[in-house]
Parts: structure tokens; C-alpha cells; sequence
């Protein structure tokens, strides 16, 4: 709870921190504190250590969404391709997916190796890499990046960013088309559950569910192929997704995680899209906040996903997502 709530309430305020300071900058300081967290947990083990430790990573987690997205779509702008963001977007949610399988792989042979302090400090090593990284990343020409004294304040470049994601139809259409699409990841938390309640063994689970993230792989990185369907197009492919992820709840069997591995790809496809149209949409200076106002808005669905799921399970989450996937062409339909 402590490290949600962190999230969730430093999602907007560290976008716009981005946008104020230096996208770059917040990319760094990311890795930065959720190494720092890291380190907590290993050298003061204890309540309070892993408290504050989760608020670190809390908070540098958050300081990744909006920042990093628009530090690359600006990049691309500056250098006449625009038009390749969703690709390329697309490639780099395709590898973290992709990535999911060895890191896994590598904390079990870590902690057979040394135990809980070899994998703690090995991922405080992934961490200060990632930071290392970011620091060699191009920046964009000014005002994009305002550093220092340079550039409005703090407090008005936040009220600029949510004054867009709310007021301006189509970037609020692209908002809460990102949120309910986005929200509809939190489904992969029950991946496992529902392969258990399908009637695979618990021991072949996790052998099992990796066929999703690979499925998801694919997805995204086919998302700058999809970038040229219409609202009408991707609100198809994705009622057609759900229909199957329904359909394969009601059958309930093992060779079902096929047809959520098929709905998954397509997911992720349509997420990729969706986050590109968003981008385009942006006019402001305020880019990262307004892209931390729409990931605010992920986090806020995905709680609605849990509570559906509570009560109901996969067929009213599906049934409840069919009408995101009829209205997706009104908020993406193209701007006259």
C-alpha cells in the first residue's frame, strides 16, 4: 500500500517535475532512488527501512512515466521523425516485456547463488546502470528541457500540463482513451489465477504464463505497423480481443491461455497505439505531465479493473471493457 500510494500520488507532481528540470534528469534520478530503496532494504533491514525503501522506488517509478515518453517523441520531432515514435515506442515496451523471462531466471540463480543480498545488490547495480544510461541520452533543443533558472516555474508549468489534459477535447479524448486502455493491463496480475482456475498444475504455472509476455512482445512491437488504423479500426480489434478473452473464460481450460495470449498481443498493440496518438496530441510545453496526468488515469482504472474482477471475475471485466472498445473511435477519431 505504502508503495502504491507513492505512486499514485507522486505520478502527476513528477511529471511535471520532468517537464520543469530536464526529462533527462528525471530519467537519471529515477535510478537513482530506487537504488537508494534498494540499498535500504539490505542495509537496515526492518519495517521502517523497507517503508521508506518502497517509497524510493515509488517515487522513481513515477518519475519514469511522462518523462520518458516525452523526452523520446521530442527527440523524434527535432529530428523529423515523428512518425516513427509508435515503432520505436512500441520496440522498447517489446523488449521490457521480452525482458521479464531472463530477469526472472537470473533472481533465482542469484539467490541460490547468495541469497537475498546478492540479488539486492545486483539490482542496485541494474539500477545505477540504467541511470548511467540515461545520462548519455540527446536531449532535445531548449525550451523542451528548462533547466536551472531558465524556463516558468515549477508550480505553473504543473497547472499548464493538467490545464491541457482537461480542457483541450482532444488531448482529454487521447487521456482517457490512454487511461482505459491502459488500465486493461492490471489483467496480467491474474494470469496465473486463471491458468490455476483453468486446470493447470501449479507446479507447470509459471512454464505456462510465459506464453503471455512473449505474446505481448510481439503486440507491441507491432504497434507502429497498427499506427495507421483508424479509431474505427483499433476499437474493432479490440472488441474482437475481448469477445475471445470472454469466450475463453467461459470454456475455462487449460488450452484457453492461448486465446488470452492472442488477446494480449492485440492489447498490447492497441496500447502502443494509443499512448502515439496521445503524443501527437500534446501542443504544450507540459508534455511529461500531461502524459503523468493520462498514467494517473491508468492506475485509477486498473483499481475499477480489480474491483470488477472481485466480483465478477474475467467475464465482466470483459463485458465492462466491450464499451471501451466501442467508444475508442470517438476519442480517437481524427481532429477537423
Amino acid at each position: 500500500m505504502i508503495w502504491s500510494a507513492t505512486a499514485f500520488f507522486a505520478e502527476v507532481p513528477s511529471g511535471a517535475l520532468a517537464d520543469r528540470f530536464g526529462r533527462r534528469n528525471a530519467l537519471i534520478a529515477s535510478g537513482l532512488f530506487q537504488a537508494a530503496g534498494f540499498g535500504l532494504w539490505i542495509v537496515l533491514p526492518g519495517f521502517a527501512a523497507f517503508a521508506a525503501g518502497f517509497i524510493l522506488w515509488g517515487f522513481g517509478g513515477a518519475l519514469v512515466t511522462g518523462a520518458f515518453e516525452a523526452l523520446l517523441y521530442e527527440g523524434l520531432v527535432e529530428r523529423g521523425a515523428a512518425e516513427h515514435y509508435a515503432r520505436i515506442n512500441g520496440w522498447i515496451n517489446s523488449i521490457g516485456l521480452l525482458c521479464q523471462i531472463p530477469a526472472a531466471g537470473a533472481a533465482a540463480l542469484l539467490f541460490w547463488a547468495g541469497g537475498y543480498d546478492l540479488v539486492g545488490w545486483a539490482s542496485i547495480g541494474i539500477c545505477l546502470a540504467a541511470s548511467l544510461l540515461a545520462a548519455r541520452l540527446p536531449l532535445p533543443a531548449a525550451p523542451a528541457d528548462p533547466v536551472g533558472d531558465a524556463g516558468p516555474g515549477y508550480f505553473q508549468v504543473l497547472r499548464v500540463g493538467v490545464r491541457e489534459a482537461v480542457t483541450s477535447p482532444w488531448v482529454r479524448a487521447a487521456v482517457i482513451a490512454a487511461a482505459l486502455v491502459g488500465g486493461l493491463d492490471g489483467l496480467e496480475e491474474y494470469f496465473p489465477l486463471m491458468a490455476k482456475d483453468w486446470g493447470v498444475p501449479t507446479a507447470v504455472i509459471p512454464i505456462a504464463v510465459l506464453v503471455l509476455p512473449l505474446a505481448g512482445a510481439v503486440g507491441a512491437s507491432l504497434g507502429g505497423r497498427a499506427g495507421r488504423f483508424s479509431g474505427r479500426q483499433l476499437g474493432s480489434i479490440l472488441f474482437a480481443a475481448l469477445v475471445l478473452l470472454g469466450g475463453m473464460g467461459l470454456v475455462a481450460l487449460p488450452a484457453g491461455l492461448l486465446g488470452v495470449a492472442a488477446f494480449y498481443l492485440l492489447h498490447q498493440m492497441i496500447l502502443v497505439v494509443v499512448g502515439a496518438r496521445l503524443q501527437e496530441r500534446i501542443e504544450g510545453p507540459s508534455r511529461a505531465t500531461v502524459t503523468s496526468v493520462a498514467s494517473l488515469g491508468t492506475e485509477l482504472v486498473a483499481i475499477a479493473l480489480f474491483t470488477a474482477w472481485a466480483f465478477e471475475g474475467l467475464l465482466l471485466v470483459a463485458g465492462i471493457w466491450l464499451m471501451v472498445a466501442v467508444a475508442l473511435p470517438l476519442w480517437l477519431k481524427e481532429q477537423t
